[in-house]
């Protein structure tokens, strides 16, 4: 598992799956451990119709009940770092208009990627595995069109003749989207529930720290090299990994 949405698409793909009564999640290790009655050849089906390429390790008799999930406190952890994904989302696509940024608009939607994935981490706890497939479908197609839309207009803006983007309100912004980013990775990283979302979550949100030095980066040679080129680039990239997002949620949305 190594972001949210690979979580999601395991759990439900496995919903409705009755033997099931526990999953445990160690994304770090790309290991899923399954707490369950009877025979795994329905739980292994389902995976393999992923086509994440999973390996049975080992199955053998679990001592004791299956773990607790702690979703109080994980409930906590994702309603705050989705208010900064969805604060952060409107502050860099407005502050990328204004300043005539694609890496900043491309960083505003990988900010509104992590929010879906994390509305939709906090859609499992009680919801219906109906209404999970509907609000992915949706929230993956919205995503992809406007990924679609903004990638567009980078090859727009390389063909044509732009002016050069406000390197000063790159960096700035980027820099405060970095800080936001860090404080979701420290809530993420002092919650006790290392298991479901939480890990899997830690290590998406150290992805978008990389990405908004990424962009910080091309806010700097924007200033150096006096060229838009540099930020055409990074936009470009951001683009095309919200577009690997926005399939992943769309796969998440199929039934079984």
């Amino acid at each position: 598992m190594d972001c949210p949405s690979e979580e999601q698409l395991v759990r439900m793909k496995l919903d409705g799956v009755a033997a099931i009564r526990s999953l445990s999640f160690d994304p770090g290790g790309r290991l899923l451990h399954v707490y369950h009655t009877g025979d795994y050849a329905e739980i292994l089906r389902r995976l393999d119709a992923l086509r994440l390429d999973t390996v049975l390790l080992s199955s053998a008799p679990a001592d004791g009940c299956a773990p607790a999930s702690g979703h109080a406190g994980e409930r906590k952890i994702l309603l705050a770092t989705l208010a900064i994904n969805l604060s952060f989302f409107v502050i860099e696509s407005v502050a990328g208009f204004i300043s005539r940024s694609m890496s900043l608009i491309a960083d505003s939607l990988d900010m509104l990627a992590d929010s879906i994935v994390y509305a939709l981490a906090l859609a499992v706890v009680g919801g219906t595995a109906a209404r999970k497939r509907n609000v992915a479908r949706f929230a993956g197609y919205f995503q992809l069109a406007l990924a679609v839309a903004g990638f567009t207009e980078v090859v727009r803006r390389f063909a044509g003749v732009e002016e050069t983007p406000d390197f000063k309100t790159i960096i700035c912004v980027s820099l405060a989207a970095l800080a936001a980013n860090v404080t979701c990775l420290c809530l993420l990283m002092k919650s006790r529930n290392r298991e479901a979302h939480i890990r899997a979550s830690t290590i998406c949100t150290s992805n978008d720290v990389i990405i908004n030095v990424g962009v910080i980066v091309a806010g700097l040679l924007v200033y150096l090299l006096h060229s838009r080129y540099p930020d055409l680039i990074v936009g470009a990239v951001v683009f095309v990994a919200v577009t690997v997002y926005a399939c992943k949620i769309l796969r998440l949305s199929k039934g079984n």
